[in-house]
């Protein structure tokens, strides 16, 4: 199985995918970040390296596909290549970051990469209002994160929120992460592995 964590900068996503590997025995994915060649340098110069950074992650998200696709046993992934697409690369283009040239062209490289790849076999979205990403994004101390503008956070939650309740076909579960702590509260964290539980080995599961 393919279990993909979504969600903005700052929910969570990295701390549940370790936590659910560890209690279910699954195989953790995460995506490079730190090992990103073009990530400080998008958050110095945003429109210079745009199309850089989203063809980077394009990518590195679709060689995780490949590897999970061939995978015998089952891997929860920390974000995905629809968010990078869908959310990212729209934010982008929609911030005149992007040409267009630039833009059809990451495009078709994505919808041809669609044609050989499945979508998860559930997404679990941690879903997070701004004070809380800003929190979080703090307290961790990425010296690259630490500029982002308010803006930007709150235009990626709503590309998030269409992206997840318009767009995407998968199959879905969604975590408001402002209401729990799955990382510090033991009980928080049995609520979400019950309710992945009830909808991958339920009664009514497909």
């Amino acid at each position: 199985m393919h279990i993909a964590i979504a969600g903005n900068i700052g929910s969570g996503k990295s701390t549940l995918t370790r936590m659910l590997a560890l209690h279910y025995g699954w195989e953790a994915r995460f995506e490079a970040v730190d090992h990103n060649p073009y990530l400080e340098d998008y958050y110095r110069d945003i429109h210079r390296w745009s199309f850089n950074l989203e063809v980077y992650f394009l990518k590195e998200r679709f060689r995780d596909l490949l590897t999970i696709a061939q995978s015998d046993h089952t891997i929860v992934q920390d974000r995905t290549i629809f968010e990078g697409v869908y959310v990212f690369m729209q934010n982008n283009k929609a911030m005149g970051n992007l040409s267009d040239r630039d833009y059809d062209t990451y495009m078709e490289l994505f919808e041809q990469m669609m044609t050989v790849v499945s979508l998860p076999d559930l997404m679990i979205y941690l879903r997070a209002s701004v004070p809380h990403l800003v929190g979080n994004i703090q307290k961790r101390g990425r010296g690259y994160e630490q500029t982002m503008q308010l803006e930007y956070l709150e235009n990626l939650n709503r590309r998030y929120d269409d992206f997840i309740y318009k767009m995407y076909k998968g199959r879905v579960m969604v975590v408001d992460k402002d209401s729990l702590d799955f990382q510090n509260n033991p009980r928080d964290f049995a609520q979400i592995v019950d309710r992945i539980d009830s909808t991958l080995f339920g009664l009514f599961a497909p």
